[in-house]
């Protein structure tokens, strides 16, 4: 059984459908504002069993005082297969927009990338299955629930599922502090998948060298770069607002273009 605490996890776990709930667990002392009720009311509608039990009984569960006396007690999470995700129908802007992730390892730091991928309307993001943070709760109550919609699937090597993505016409984007052109000067309308490296270490270099295109973030300050979900956050936001319909930073057409690499190379 996986393990979700706080309210707004918990919710969103019920909402979405996507796993069995086997049962919620409630402070018998706990709170019993409309926040809670409406938790109640969610897992009555779904005829999820609800049971009472100490907060330090809560405590054990979720191993952290931050559970705001709730738990919930769920079937473990399938991850998808990289075809499932290429292989799902295009939405609404006409182009596909993934995440790939190289190596991140920190539960808060993909918690926080699971909730910005689900805000910028990610299709779907690949993570492998050795050097990456587990879907865990902590994972779960960063990401405030979002972890329940993203479509996620699991690859044995990264490298390979990019490579796999090319073949489908598939640009592929990483984020490197040494890279060119700036975020901004990169068109996101069209099929790509962006491709974020490790907290220490950034994109291994097999999975650089496979990248078409690696972007940069301008630092104006002492510092050479963001935190990945930082960084993640303003890329994915940046490529959603030119799927809407917005244009690529007007600065970019007045600066050399390089010659862009052939899909698949």
């Amino acid at each position: 059984m996986d393990v979700l605490y706080g309210l707004h996890p918990v919710e969103e776990a019920i909402r979405a459908g996507v796993r069995e709930v086997d049962h919620v667990s409630v402070a018998r002392e706990g709170r019993r504002d409309a926040r809670m009720e409406a938790v109640m009311e969610l897992c009555r509608v779904a005829r999820i069993r609800v049971t009472m039990e100490s907060r330090e009984q809560l405590l054990k569960h979720a191993k952290t005082e931050a559970h705001q006396g709730i738990v919930a007690f769920l079937k473990e999470r399938k991850y998808l297969a990289l075809e499932d995700l290429l292989n799902a129908p295009v939405g609404a802007s006409g182009n596909r927009f993934f995440l790939a992730l190289d190596g991140v390892e920190d539960p808060h730091n993909f918690g926080a990338l699971l909730r910005s991928a689900d805000g910028a309307g990610v299709d779907g993001v690949i993570v492998p299955e050795r050097r990456s943070a587990p879907l865990s709760a902590i994972a779960a109550k960063t990401s405030a629930g979002a972890s329940e919609h993203v479509r996620l699937a699991q690859v044995v090597n990264v490298t390979r599922a990019l490579e796999t993505m090319k073949k489908r016409n598939i640009w592929i984007v990483g984020l490197d502090e040494r890279g060119t052109p700036d975020y901004t000067d990169f068109d996101f309308r069209q099929d790509c998948c962006l491709v974020l490296g490790s907290e220490g270490s950034g994109l291994h270099e097999l999975v650089k060298r496979t990248c078409d295109h690696l972007l940069r973030i301008p630092m104006a300050g002492s510092v050479s770069s963001l935190n990945v979900s930082v960084a993640g956050a303003v890329v994915m936001y940046e490529a959603m607002r030119q799927r809407r319909g917005g244009t690529v930073r007007a600065a970019a057409e007045s600066k050399p273009q390089k010659p862009r690499k052939g899909l698949g190379s």
